[in-house]
């Protein structure tokens, strides 16, 4: 080891490196990070509910029940959209958060692309069952916000419903149900099941969860990304349920 004068002086040498560094970061890398920094700093885009109700003690903005359910013909990807032709697809983002932080952070400049298209599902922000509390409800209010940015500026919207630990789809810790407020009784809803019954805890928390939304919302029409299990659907019957293979399996077949 060396003595502490040395590591002083390495240290004040890191030291001025670093802001060195920092002094000729490239003009985009900075705009990048304050764009995504201000996704989170700035109360997730106020601007974005100008006009909105909200539902819940917890104000989740409200995506309304369309005129006329409209069922898309196909689901695509926010980060492929542009691979398909618009008019046969509704946009999703079923992908990993990072691949559709652009709508996030800059909704505003995607209205008239979205139009082109057959509708829009709104944001499968990643709600996990270890997320802290505050973190599922924050992604449970981004999602109804940006739907309802998009649906009032004249976007065909359906809402996608995501759930994470028992919080989220049961009155057992709070009153209300939180990964439901924001979504009108009787409509159209997404859902993805992609991933969340690779094994029989995911399975059972998925299942809890569905049952939870469909006594919730009794909606008339499900959209599913990727598969729902037979004995699932079959609970249903009053519901329509239309499946959509997810983007992965697509491309694997071709």
């Amino acid at each position: 080891m060396g003595t502490q004068r040395e590591t002083k002086a390495a240290a004040a040498k890191n030291s001025k490196t670093t802001t060195k560094r920092k002094t000729t970061k490239k003009r985009t890398v900075v705009d990048s990070a304050a764009r995504n920094a201000a996704v989170l700093t700035d109360g997730c885009n106020p601007e974005l509910v100008v006009g909105a109700s909200f539902d819940g003690i917890f104000e989740i903005p409200v995506i309304k029940k369309p005129k006329r359910i409209v069922i898309p013909k196909g689901l695509v990807p926010f980060s492929k959209m542009a691979k398909v032709e618009s008019k046969k697809f509704a946009v999703c983002e079923y992908e990993n958060d990072s691949d559709f932080k652009d709508i996030l952070a800059n909704s505003q400049q995607y209205v008239e692309i979205l139009k082109q298209y057959q509708g829009f599902i709104s944001p499968d922000c990643s709600i996990y069952r270890d997320m802290p509390l505050a973190a599922q409800i924050t992604n449970i209010y981004r999602n109804r916000a940006i739907g309802y940015y998009f649906q009032k500026h004249g976007v065909y919207v359906i809402p996608c419903v995501r759930w994470g630990d028992e919080r989220t789809y049961t009155t057992k810790f709070l009153p209300e149900k939180i990964a439901f407020l924001g979504v009108e009784k009787h409509s159209i809803v997404s859902v993805g099941t992609y991933g969340q019954l690779k094994d029989r805890v995911n399975r059972y928390y998925f299942e809890a969860g569905m049952d939870s939304m469909m006594e919730t919302l009794e909606p008339e029409v499900v959209l599913v990304y990727s598969k729902m299990p037979d004995d699932i659907e079959e609970k249903y019957p009053n519901t329509r349920f239309v499946e959509y293979t997810d983007w992965t399996s697509v491309m694997r077949e071709e």
